[in-house]
């Protein structure tokens, strides 16, 4: 297969340019750092719990494609199986992090505040 300047194709749907797919990206980072640069501090825990699932939802994504990998291909294995591995830490790390911040509203002696 020989590599192209197209990024994606969704079986016979328009194919998206490399300048195209840099602009959504800019587009999404941009928009994505304005957002939560404007998120109070008291709603960062409910908002880490809703990204939460959405790094789920990256995990189930690099599985479908890795079920989708060339058997004969070990790089797109590799690659997939990589991609599963981040997406997984990910995602556990997202709870891990989350935890801990609502430990730290519990209070320490046991009783309701």
């Amino acid at each position: 297969m020989r590599a192209s300047s197209r990024f994606w194709d969704c079986k016979g749907g328009r194919k998206v340019e490399g300048i195209t797919a840099l602009y959504i990206f800019m587009l999404a980072a941009f928009t994505g750092y304005e957002v939560i640069s404007r998120v109070p501090v008291i709603l960062h825990t409910p908002l880490m719990s809703g990204s939460n699932f959405v790094h789920g939802v990256v995990l189930v994504g690099a599985m479908v494609v890795l079920g989708h990998a060339d058997p004969e291909d070990p790089a797109q294995l590799a690659i997939g199986f990589v991609a599963v591995f981040l997406g997984a830490a990910n995602a556990a790390g997202g709870y891990v992090v989350t935890e801990r911040m609502l430990a730290m509203f519990k209070s320490k002696s046991g009783g309701a505040q």
